[in-house]
């Protein structure tokens, strides 16, 4: 089993909502996650971390792929690199994990995913992670999620040595 993910449900309504679709899923065929594939409503976005956390794995992937596809929705990519990261469900892949977290980071988003993007990418391309090793890009992108509030970026940045000016 791998260990526990770093991503969350960020707010009280998603753990409540988390809570209530879990139990009504698997009752209710309207609610199952495989019938959010082909929704047409951003909504369907958040069934994808749902589906991910109570174990539906292929659901999670069509719907974060869907979301990606129709609306390049940040979250989406940051969930579908995680378990490309993983290898939960599918076979553990760098190269397509820090591919979703570069164009994530080459996105703006109003609730700051795309800086969290920024992060993942800049430490993968200063360790090699998925990616060539290229150190002065990825404290680059580690400066850029520093400089939008994001305080791992600033902590990482410490801990190769470099400046932060958070």
């Amino acid at each position: 089993m791998k260990p526990a993910t770093t991503f969350y449900c960020l707010t009280a309504a998603c753990t409540v909502l988390l809570g209530s679709l879990s139990s009504q899923a698997a009752d209710t065929s309207d609610l199952a996650y495989s019938e959010q594939i082909h929704s047409d409503k951003r909504m369907k976005c958040l069934y994808g971390y749902f589906a991910e956390k109570t174990g539906d794995h292929e659901s999670a992937v069509a719907i974060l792929q869907d979301c990606i596809d129709r609306w390049n929705d940040v979250y989406s990519m940051l969930l579908l690199a995680q378990i490309h990261d993983l290898g939960v469900y599918l076979p553990a892949n760098p190269q397509k994990s820090t591919a979703l977290m570069r164009r994530g980071a080459l996105l703006q988003d109003e609730a700051g995913y795309a800086s969290l993007a920024r992060y993942h990418y800049g430490k993968a391309l200063y360790t090699g992670y998925g990616t060539d090793v290229d150190k002065p890009a990825g404290i680059k992108y580690l400066r850029l999620a520093a400089n939008e509030g994001v305080t791992e970026a600033c902590q990482f940045l410490a801990s190769v040595g470099e400046a932060c000016s958070h």
